[in-house]
């Protein structure tokens, strides 16, 4: 095989993240997995894949090198949170494109990242970095109830709480205190953030190169979680809101140097405007690259594969529609039986994909997360707006059945 090769370092086993090696054979590129533990992947979108050490910078960089005997690495990259710095850091040990890895890892710890853009003069809420129980407790007072505590490192909503008192505060405080490593078995820092709550609407500003290519509107479950529980898109802004939006977004990469590739801006537009909440150096997750695609014809994934491999990036606009997203989450935990309604869901006009997740016979954690959405409806219109309104009517069809571990129907 001579094609050049792009490298993935772990992928999301979530959402979109299996589009990436089909985006990158569309460029004429050959995909190449690497993965500590290749049987966590249920799907590899059809990539090689190298077992390799992906938390050691150096056997990624010794597994790319391996790969370029009588072919060429065009790019190193991935579509994983957890593994933007470790790609970057190869990428640039190359010579291939990629951002700084110190700017990375600063976007990634929480509280250095809102030091940075508040530094800048970009709006961020409140904010303290707390190690332990009584410096959470002492920020609360400072900032006043309710407001959130999460840990500094992190994605799709894990560990992230809006807090109503002291006790509720220290005893989500002590549980993500006492974690030494996350969801991956990746060591992580035992310090929170602690943050005042910003009341208002949440979007996300979908940022390629610097530029917003598209805003995101957020539906978000019951409080005090922060579950996603939809998307729509483009979101339905007022023109001055939607500048605002932007320039808040682009403002907020330019600060961390996210120069390169994709970025997930999100933001609650409070009373006084837009507020950053966070900026994750990836794209985003929840289907949102499909969503794009199917509004605008965009493709975020294939201009990501394409700005880390050193080609052109434009992303094409070709429609003028809208698409929106629903997820199932079941209202409890316990062992799946069972998804009725799926085909009325697919009969619903508009909906153009609905997929489950979870085999019967699986046990189901709700977990407070995005670990909690056990499958998706997807729909298209004219607007996002028409899209929604078929993705809720088909996503209303489906009931999945769950026994509850005690034996009970739930």
């Amino acid at each position: 095989m001579t094609r050049d090769v792009f490298v993935l370092v772990e992928s999301n086993t979530t959402g979109t993240g299996r589009l990436f090696p089909a985006a990158a054979r569309s460029l004429g590129l050959h995909p190449v997995l690497l993965a500590a533990d290749p049987s966590r992947y249920a799907s590899v979108g059809g990539a090689e894949v190298v077992r390799t050490d992906t938390d050691d910078v150096r056997a990624v960089v010794e597994a790319c090198r391996g790969l370029a005997v009588g072919r060429r690495v065009a790019g190193v990259a991935t579509s994983s949170d957890y593994y933007v710095e470790t790609a970057a850091a190869a990428a640039v040990a190359l010579g291939l494109p990629g951002n700084s890895p110190a700017d990375l890892a600063a976007v990634r710890d929480k509280g250095t990242q809102r030091a940075r853009l508040a530094a800048a003069g970009v709006r961020v809420p409140r904010f303290t970095v707390a190690g332990t129980v009584d410096e959470v407790l002492a920020a609360a007072a400072e900032t006043g109830y309710p407001v959130v505590v999460k840990p500094v490192t992190g994605s799709g909503s894990l560990g992230v709480l809006l807090c109503a008192d002291p006790e509720q505060a220290a005893d989500h405080a002590r549980a993500l205190l006492s974690r030494g490593s996350d969801e991956r078995g990746r060591a992580v820092p035992r310090r929170v953030t602690v943050e005042e709550f910003v009341s208002g609407a949440e979007y996300s500003a979908e940022v390629l190169d610097g530029t917003v290519a598209g805003i995101t509107a957020k539906h978000l479950g019951a409080q005090p979680l922060f579950v996603e529980t939809g998307h729509d898109f483009p979101a339905a802004l007022a023109p001055a809101a939607r500048e605002a939006v932007t320039e808040a977004a682009e403002a907020a990469v330019r600060v961390l140097g996210i120069g390169l590739g994709p970025a997930h801006v999100e933001l609650r537009l409070g009373p006084a405007g837009p507020v950053l909440i966070e900026v994750n150096p990836r794209l985003a997750g929840g289907w949102i690259p499909r969503l794009v695609r199917e509004a605008t014809g965009a493709d975020l994934i294939l201009a990501t594969v394409a700005a880390f491999s050193g080609l052109p990036s434009p992303v094409a606009v070709t429609a003028a529609r809208g698409a929106a997203i629903r997820f199932v989450v079941p209202a409890g935990s316990g062992r799946l039986s069972g998804v009725d309604g799926v085909a009325r869901a697919c009969a619903v006009p508009g909906v153009v994909d609905v997929e489950i997740y979870r085999e019967p016979g699986t046990e189901i954690t709700v977990s407070g997360d995005f670990r909690d959405r056990i499958g998706h409806v997807l729909a298209r219109g004219t607007t996002a707006a028409e899209a929604a309104v078929a993705a809720e009517e088909a996503v209303g069809h489906i009931a999945p059945s769950l026994v509850a571990r005690q034996g009970v129907q739930a």
